[in-house]
């Protein structure tokens, strides 16, 4: 079964055309910084969003025009509907795709049914891998849909709960394993509290602390080596979620020696609501060597909720591909974690949405790159950071100093001057004037 007729493989025209089925920016084999674009951004289409979402709200059902989708939880339907996946990822021209297990596999009555759904629906994904040359970025278990996560997977206060998360987990890892996917992430989504009246917070963090080792065990056990990826989030559905920030992750990370075996995923509509900008959150887990993967999206920032929109928005991409460049992005990608609109119901509208997204990523990585050759941005920043590099601000830097003698250094120095503004208006410009002309 085909799902888009009509659409040929997208090819790059260049930023002159006006083709909206074309891409303007992304030219996957142009060299940025010695790498193709397509090396570079590791483009990945999410399964949840693309191929399992409804267009429905709170206020009305589902809009969204799926031809080859018959609405039920057969395994029938399930294959057809990986099959057109695939259909779409080459047209597209995406070298990864991701998913949760419950995104492509119908849930069964009892675990083992749910496993056995998954299993088949799983042949499938891997021949079509095999055949395109697709890959899985990463898997993971979604827990957080059901009721019985009703209190959170692992950190409810139910047992027999918790250990039905690990069951899924293990079975999660085990199909990313065999589908060569290079991360697995989890998301906490209910891994939270709603009032401390209810709970000990202590508890469930040393629940999910033992969780995740019990987790990484398992990888080692059976031979999967991707990376495992946490993703922050700060509310929504949990009022507060333990993996709020990165800053919360790195901490938590910490705390249970976790640090060896996880790094961040990062939003940039989780980082909004944590009072974040992306920038901000990918600079915190890049300069900590903690930066694994991104997904790519934007938020709404008149609407206080998760809104999952494509990033089209140059100034966000530039400033997102001036610390990918900077840290680098490997193993992960730039996951379209975004949804077409309620509005936006046909299908054509999925090559839209990403076609825009992929060239604004494209586009932010040619500015960004053209900056940092120019050392446009990091050499002021340099300069402004200059008197740490001699005199007292090298002994401050290498601990060779104390508060008395700092003291003495300041008392014969008599007062300390600001030296150098901060230009931050003059930067802005700056880049303004690369985004004019590249």
């Amino acid at each position: 079964m085909t799902g888009f007729p009509d659409i040929n493989k997208i090819a790059y025209e260049g930023p002159q055309s006006d083709n909206p089925l074309a891409f303007r920016w992304y030219n996957e084999d142009e060299v940025v910084e010695g790498k193709t674009m397509k090396e570079h951004l590791r483009f990945t289409v999410c399964y949840w969003h693309t191929f399992r979402g409804t267009g429905g709200d709170p206020f009305g059902g589902g809009t969204m025009q799926r031809p080859w989708d018959d609405g039920s939880e057969s395994i029938e339907n399930a294959c057809n509907r990986a099959k057109v996946a695939f259909e779409f990822f080459e047209k597209l021209g995406v070298p990864y795709y991701a998913f949760h297990d419950r995104d492509v596999a119908p849930e069964g009555a009892t675990l083992s049914e749910s496993n056995a759904n998954l299993d088949k629906v799983v042949d499938v994904l891997d021949a079509e891998q095999q055949r395109s040359g697709v890959k899985l970025l990463w898997g993971t278990a979604n827990m957080f849909s059901n009721p019985r996560f009703m209190h959170g997977a692992a950190t409810t206060c139910n047992a027999d709960v918790y250990a039905y998360a690990a069951a899924q987990v293990k079975k999660a890892l085990e199909v990313t394993h065999r589908l060569g996917g290079e991360n697995y992430v989890f998301w906490g989504g209910r891994e939270g509290y709603q009032n401390l009246y209810n709970t000990d917070m202590k508890r469930e963090l040393d629940h999910l602390g033992a969780f995740f080792h019990m987790a990484v065990d398992y990888a080692k056990e059976i031979g999967f080596k991707g990376q495992f990826l946490i993703e922050p989030k700060p509310k929504e559905p949990t009022k507060h979620q333990y993996d709020s920030d990165a800053a919360a992750c790195l901490n938590f990370l910490r705390a249970y020696d976790l640090m060896d075996h996880f790094k961040l995923n990062i939003e940039t509509n989780h980082a909004t609501l944590a009072g974040h900008t992306m920038m901000h959150e990918l600079e915190y887990a890049g300069m900590q060597g903690a930066l694994g993967s991104i997904d790519a999206n934007t938020g709404d920032l008149l609407l206080g909720w998760d809104t999952d929109q494509f990033p089209t928005d140059y100034y966000l991409t530039t400033q997102t591909m001036l610390v990918l460049l900077k840290y680098g992005l490997t193993p992960g990608g730039v996951n379209f974690d975004a949804k077409v609109k309620r509005e936006s119901f046909e299908p054509i509208d999925l090559f839209h949405a990403h076609i825009g997204g992929m060239d604004a990523f494209a586009r932010g990585l040619k500015v960004a790159a053209a900056i940092r050759a120019d050392n446009a941005i990091d050499g002021f920043v340099a300069d402004r950071y200059s008197s740490f590099d001699s005199g007292i601000g090298a002994k401050i830097e290498s601990g060779s100093v104390n508060l008395k003698d700092l003291e003495a250094y300041i008392l014969d120095k008599g007062e300390a001057v600001p030296n150098a503004s901060g230009r931050q208006e003059m930067l802005e410009n700056i880049v303004n004037r690369y985004l004019d002309r590249t």
